[in-house]
């Protein structure tokens, strides 16, 4: 099963990011997690430019296409996500990447609790399955855990864990025929 991890911040010591990268090597037999580390380089959304479907905007809708769900983590900046995440997410409100994809919405921080909000909302109105169980909030910010200390910490990686095995089962309950 392939998750498909996109962390809003650009930061390279983004706690959001070290998040996901901590579920990466967390991640139980059978789940792969792959970081998409692109974000920078998609183009700022333009509808005048939508249809010549840049390369960096194609690149990230295969990788979405492709992923079994969806691991996003976005820090909050006033009070919403980061405009890098608002422009991933707007170029792919014109496609059907998002229609019915099990996603996990992480965060970083507990009191980021307007870009959660924010986040919830975009990815639901583009028709995202958001896996409650498997939506966590991890109080990393603050800590000065590393990638390595958040994997060793006990507490949080049986959270980060417990999540990526909430998102595998609504993956698999998806894939059940309807009666």
């Amino acid at each position: 099963m392939k998750f498909l991890a996109i962390s809003g911040s650009l930061r390279a010591g983004s706690h959001n990011s070290a998040l996901l990268r901590a579920m990466a090597r967390l991640a139980p037999a059978g789940i792969s997690v792959a970081l998409y580390s692109g974000l920078g380089d998609l183009p700022l959304f333009n509808p005048d430019i939508e249809a010549s479907d840049p390369a960096a905007v194609a690149d990230l809708r295969a990788r979405i296409v492709a992923a079994d769900a969806l691991l996003i983590a976005s820090p909050e900046y006033a009070h919403g996500i980061t405009g890098a995440m608002k422009n991933a997410l707007d170029w792919m409100v014109g496609c059907e990447a998002f229609v019915l994809k099990p996603v996990a919405l992480l965060n970083a921080s507990p009191r980021a609790v307007h870009a959660q909000a924010s986040l919830k909302e975009i990815v639901t109105m583009m028709s995202a399955q958001v896996v409650e169980p498997a939506s966590v909030t991890v109080p990393i910010l603050g800590s000065h855990l590393s990638e390595d200390q958040i994997v060793c910490h006990p507490g949080i990686s049986a959270t980060l864990c417990g999540a990526l095995l909430a998102l595998r089962a609504a993956v698999l309950a998806a894939r059940l025929p309807s009666e």
